[in-house]
Order: structure tokens, then C-alpha cells, then sequence
């Protein structure tokens, strides 16, 4: 790489590293904790590409990017943030970031991104949004886990195009909300946004009465995979004769679509009108990460709905991230306020927990989407997604170390409290040898407490 790079985070580990490695990459750094003083240096003509965190000491990272593009119209600016929701994600898009990644940031991914910009020294143009979007705590579309950093970033790309949005998922998890962000956060969030009804698409004049209601908004088809085949038939002839000003057209999907194509139950030129761009959006279960954020997400609100605050113990917050939520998203919403309006005490207890998981559906443990799903499988599943992120190069060097050690520390984790935190047991639950075992919750840092028994 070849440039100058301007650097801007309140964190010192972080510019370290930063600096370091864009040093050795041949690049020329200058490092700095002051939005002030990044901005002097644009100002003065200095930097071929800008690296800044959101939330800094003196300002909010995002805000400048206006500032920056009127100094210095071209020069690239990619923004890392530990803010990790969807609105960081759109606004950054939307003040013209050349780039956004989360952090806990992958260096040799920011680097190739860095190494593209140096060598483009250009933005992807883009419709701003204004103040009147539905605040970021109406979405529970927060989430940390690369599944929904990469969802959030697809979301931001497609928002102020023309192109029709398929969006698939189970039940519960989130899909008419992306739907609906999708509107709220672009330019035609000042028209109607409707969601089309079955009942009027099985009516002769249905699809002309919606028309006229969405004039060039956003025209939503909820659960296309249930429209009868003469239902299907009229969507097909309402897209064909959209007018001039036509509606954005998504559709939203917990079906495999591309199955009922193939078993001849969904028509092959609806699903072709309809699946310009596939936004999947990934169950609770493969991101269990995501769940403690959420259950944080949804407590507040029902706070600000009238219930007392309250926060989930230790035990009680180990057995929310155990459970498979068959209902996604929707479904721990709906627990958590139960738990929240509830309660008496400012700590939901596991035994909270448990009296209201016994009413729910019987669900499978989070590892495997069924009954006959081999923990291999499952392994194979979220590695091949791992690979899949770094799209058409590798992952960084030492995978197999890595992946070990991100295996054996839950193991034991697990172990432990399978066994109430007593090490002898665990030792010879997991078969090796009691100090090979202290050695290890050593060197993991892993908390060892007598715990009561959750398995």
C-alpha cells in the first residue's frame, strides 16, 4: 500500500496497532484522540485515506464525514464503531463513509479495505437521511455477531436503490422490520409504505386499489410463499404494469421459495419479479451472541413502557442463551416483557426464567436446527460461514489454533457447570487430567464458581 492514512480513536491499543500495521504495509500514519485534530489535518490538505472511530472525546465521528467531504470531496473515510446496530451501519452509509466495520474489528479484513480505498480515493455517492427516520430504539435489529453486521451493511447498500428486495427468514426474526427500515431510512420514506393484502389480491380490482393507495412509496407483499396460484397471477400482472412513479417492491418470505419453484407451487416469473436482491436474515439460535443485547434492548423498553427496570442474573441470562427461541426474536420480545411486567425484585432469578421457558414450545438445544443434526454438521455450518465472510480470500493465518480455542473454551465452560463447578468432576467428565484442566481454565481465563447445577 502506498499513501497517507489519518487515524482517529480514543483508544491507544487501537491506534497502535493501526499504526503498526499500516507502517509495515508501507504506508505513512498519523494517529490522533481528537476529532479536532483530524480535522486540522484534513483542513490542511493532509491524508489519502481517514480511519476514525464514532464516539470520541470531542464529537461524534459520523457528524464530520459532511464537514470532510466539503474540505476534501474524494478522499475516502472508513468509520470503525463498537456502536453495532443497524442505524450506524445506514448512517454511516448515508454521510458517505467509503466503508463501516464493526469492532471488535478483523485487521487483515480493515487492511484490504484500506488498500482499496488508497487505490480508488473515491466515495460510492448516496441520498442522505434526514432527522425524521423512526428512532434507533424502535428496531430490534441490534446485533453484534458478523451475521448481522453483514445484514446491516447489505441493508444500507440496497436502501436507495430501485431494485426489488426478497427477504427470507423464519418466523419471528426480524423480517418486516428490515422491510420497513428499508423505507423509514430511505429516500421514500416520505410516501406510503403498504403492505398489500391477501384478501384485496384475491379480488379483481385488489391490485389496482393497492396501487393507488402506494402510489411511489414502498409496496410490501407479506408471506409470499402462501399466495394461491391465482393470487400469484395477479401480482405478476400488477408488477407488469406498474406506472412511471412505481413503488419499491420487497416481499418477505419463511418459506424456501426456491423449493416451491422446483415442486411447481410458486410461479417462476413472480419469483424473478421479486428477487432482485435476497436479504436472509439468520435465526436467534446461530447468533446466540446477539441474545444478551437484546434482552438488554427489550427490558429498557418495557421500562419506558411503564414496568419496573430490571436486569437478568447470571444463572437466569445462561439459560436465555441456552434455549433454541423456535420463535426467534419475536418470541424473546415477548418473554422478556412477560418477565419484566412480572417481577417484583430488580433481578430476574433462573427460577423466573425457567417457570416461563416451561410454558413456551419444547425446543432442542441451540447446537443443530433439529433432532437429527450431528454437532459436526453444525460445526460445518458456522465455518463455512466463516469463510464465507472473507468473501474471495482466506482467513487470517493460525485458523487451527484459533477454531481450538474457541471450541475448548465453552466446552469447558459448559463443563463446568454441568458439574456445579467441581473440577475433579469436570476433569473426568471431559476425560484429561485434573491439572491439564487447571492449566487450561488458566490460561482461557475462565471464572471458576460453585455454581448451581443447570443441566
Amino acid at each position: 500500500m502506498d499513501g497517507t492514512v489519518l487515524i482517529a480513536d480514543d483508544d491507544r491499543t487501537i491506534r497502535t496497532v493501526l499504526t503498526q500495521a499500516l507502517t509495515r504495509a508501507g504506508c505513512r500514519v498519523h494517529a490522533t484522540s481528537a476529532l479536532t485534530t483530524l480535522m486540522r489535518w484534513v483542513t490542511e490538505g493532509k491524508g489519502d485515506l481517514v480511519i476514525s472511530d464514532v464516539v470520541m472525546p470531542d464529537g461524534n465521528g459520523l457528524e464530520m464525514l459532511p464537514r470532510i467531504s466539503e474540505l476534501r470531496p474524494g478522499l475516502p473515510v472508513i468509520v470503525i464503531s463498537a456502536q453495532n446496530t443497524i442505524m450506524t451501519a445506514i448512517q454511516a452509509a448515508e454521510a458517505e463513509a467509503y466503508d463501516y466495520l464493526p469492532k471488535p474489528f478483523d485487521l487483515p479484513d480493515l487492511m484490504k479495505r484500506a488498500a482499496r480505498a488508497l487505490d480508488q480515493k473515491r466515495f460510492a455517492p448516496s441520498t442522505r437521511v434526514d432527522e425524521e427516520v423512526t428512532p434507533e430504539d424502535d428496531l430490534p435489529l441490534v446485533g453484534r455477531s458478523p451475521q448481522m453486521q453483514e445484514l446491516y451493511r447489505l441493508v444500507a447498500r440496497v436502501m436507495n436503490t430501485d431494485i426489488p428486495v426478497l427477504i427470507s427468514g423464519e418466523s419471528g426474526s426480524g423480517k418486516s422490520l428490515i422491510a420497513r427500515a428499508i423505507h423509514d431510512f430511505g429516500d421514500r420514506r416520505a410516501l406510503p409504505f403498504v403492505v398489500a393484502d391477501l384478501q384485496e389480491l384475491d379480488s379483481s380490482d385488489g391490485p389496482s386499489e393497492i396501487l393507488a393507495g402506494v402510489r411511489g412509496g414502498s409496496l410490501l407483499f407479506e408471506e409470499v410463499g402462501d399466495l394461491s396460484t391465482s393470487a400469484q397471477a395477479r401480482v405478476v400482472r400488477m408488477l407488469d404494469s406498474l406506472p412511471n412513479n412505481a413503488p419499491r417492491v420487497m416481499a418477505t418470505s419463511q418459506t424456501n421459495l426456491e423449493q416451491k419453484l422446483k415442486d411447481g407451487e410458486f410461479r417462476q416469473d413472480l419469483f424473478y419479479r421479486l428477487g432482485g436482491v435476497t436479504i436472509s436474515v439468520p435465526p436467534l439460535r446461530e447468533r446466540v451472541e446477539d441474545i444478551p443485547l437484546l434482552t438488554e434492548h427489550f427490558l429498557t423498553r418495557a421500562e419506558r413502557d411503564g414496568a419496573t427496570l430490571r436486569s437478568m442474573s447470571d444463572s437466569a441470562m445462561t439459560l436465555v442463551r441456552r434455549y433454541n427461541w423456535p420463535g426467534n426474536v419475536r418470541q424473546l420480545e415477548n418473554t422478556v416483557r412477560r418477565l419484566a411486567l412480572t417481577g417484583g425484585v430488580e433481578e430476574i432469578s433462573l427460577d423466573e426464567v425457567e417457570a416461563v421457558l416451561d410454558t413456551q414450545p419444547i425446543s432442542e438445544p441451540v447446537i443443530g436446527s433439529n433432532e437429527k443434526d450431528l454437532l459436526s454438521a453444525s460445526v460445518h455450518r458456522h465455518l463455512r460461514r466463516y469463510f464465507d465472510l472473507h468473501g474471495g480470500a482466506l482467513p487470517p493465518a493460525g485458523l487451527y489454533q484459533r477454531i481450538l480455542k474457541e471450541v475448548e473454551q465453552p466446552l469447558i465452560e459448559i463443563a463446568l457447570d454441568a458439574t456445579a463447578g467441581n473440577q475433579a468432576r469436570c476433569a473426568d467428565l471431559l476425560g484429561i487430567n485434573r491439572n491439564t484442566l487447571r492449566k487450561k481454565i488458566t490460561e482461557l481465563d475462565i471464572r471458576v464458581t460453585r455454581r448451581r447445577k443447570l443441566m
